[in-house]
């Protein structure tokens, strides 16, 4: 018989991710992007799979019917002081078990790592916010972070649309109303939570995840009407970002698009996650402000990757970031390799990165030289 409480104090122990409970193999951790065994000598057994499904389920009707007819259930589960967002989907008609450990404490803004222009463009009165990257990223911990700065330090009302709730907030400065997306759940859909927004006096809305038009069209609507819109898409740069946003519309809808998107879009900050040289996991951002140049950019009939790219890197001083620079800063800080900076660019950008790692050394030695100096 599976000890479900047993499995998961460990996984708190060691500080794991990420649980995997797959049928005919050890249950396994994520600790640090890595796999580790939790038992050498057990191996999961059909019976214990449907003991675990009963174990997150718990006789709950409405989940278990979403499960048999969806064949997937995305859910929440507390366990001590963590909540895990639990994944269950079906390999070979037999459930499989993902879950993502969420420490009820955030780490500070500051502690993540995220550039403080993300933070002071919060203070906006309306727009739209997008925290983008690939899956486990960062983005829900970069967001939640975002919320706890607004809700300790301005005093709006914040609306929050999650599948599944992940951090509980308490209402400190700000007015924190939380609702889990799904059957059964606070609302039945993001882009119905969205529209429905508007009618609850709200000055902050978080979408967790903008999946399809329709979010899309209901986040714009709401940006448009004078609120703040924050939310999350999988995208792996700021400039593939726009690409995607466009590409949610049909060919003949696109140019009204990119014109709404070049006036009411204020900050894409694309994150990414490496293992520093200590161990530990090292945030890699890169951050486009969207001025008069890039939503020049925007609106232009065909949107060029280059051409944001390029804008980005201009447009330090109003607080964008390239993700070269990111990467090379990381690098002269002795961070992370050399090999690892050089993984996370194209080819062809290999001897931008080199020409920026050298500026940034030549800096470095200057500054440590004034300050010898003084």
């Amino acid at each position: 018989m599976i000890d479900m409480d047993k499995i998961l104090s460990m996984a708190k122990k060691k500080d794991a991710s990420d649980v995997h409970l797959i049928c005919g193999l050890r249950p396994m951790f994520r600790i640090r992007r890595d796999l580790v065994e939790y038992n050498s000598k057990y191996v999961l057994t059909e019976e214990d799979m449907y003991e675990v499904y009963d174990y997150f389920v718990r006789g709950n009707l409405d989940k278990d019917r979403v499960f048999k007819e969806t064949k997937k259930l995305d859910t929440s589960y507390e366990f001590q002081d963590i909540r895990l967002r639990v994944n269950i989907s079906l390999s070979n008609n037999i459930p499989v078990f993902t879950m993502r450990l969420i420490k009820n404490e955030l780490p500070t803004f500051e502690s993540l790592g995220v550039p403080d222009i993300v933070r002071r463009t919060t203070y906006q009165s309306q727009g739209l916010i997008l925290v983008t990257g690939k899956t486990n990223s960062g983005k829900t911990t970069t967001l939640n972070a975002l919320i706890n700065e607004i809700n300790e330090n301005q005093n709006k009302k914040i609306l929050t649309l999650e599948n599944p709730i992940e951090y509980k907030h308490t209402s400190k400065k700000s007015i924190i109303v939380q609702k889990e997306v799904g059957p059964g759940k606070d609302s039945l859909s993001f882009s119905d939570g969205v529209r429905n927004s508007l009618r609850e006096d709200c000055d902050i809305l978080v979408i967790g995840e903008i999946r399809d038009r329709e979010t899309m069209e209901a986040a714009i609507e709401t940006a448009e009407s004078g609120h703040l819109v924050i939310g999350t898409l999988h995208t792996k740069s700021c400039a593939e970002t726009i690409d995607r946003i466009v590409n949610f519309y049909e060919i003949r809808d696109q140019q009204t698009v990119k014109y709404l998107m070049s006036s009411l879009l204020k900050l894409v900050i694309s994150q990414r996650l490496l293992t520093a040289k200590n161990g530990e996991l090292v945030l890699v951002p890169e951050v486009m402000v969207v001025d008069n140049v890039v939503a020049g950019i925007i609106r232009k009939e065909k949107i060029s990757v280059s051409e944001i790219e390029d804008a980005i890197q201009s447009n330090l001083d109003k607080g964008s970031i390239g993700l070269i620079n990111s990467i090379a800063e990381l690098f002269v800080k002795d961070v992370i390799t050399l090999e690892q900076a050089k993984g996370q660019i194209e080819e062809k950008n290999i001897e931008i990165l080199n020409r920026t790692i050298m500026q940034l050394k030549i800096k470095k030695d200057r500054d440590e030289r004034i300050n010898q100096n003084q």
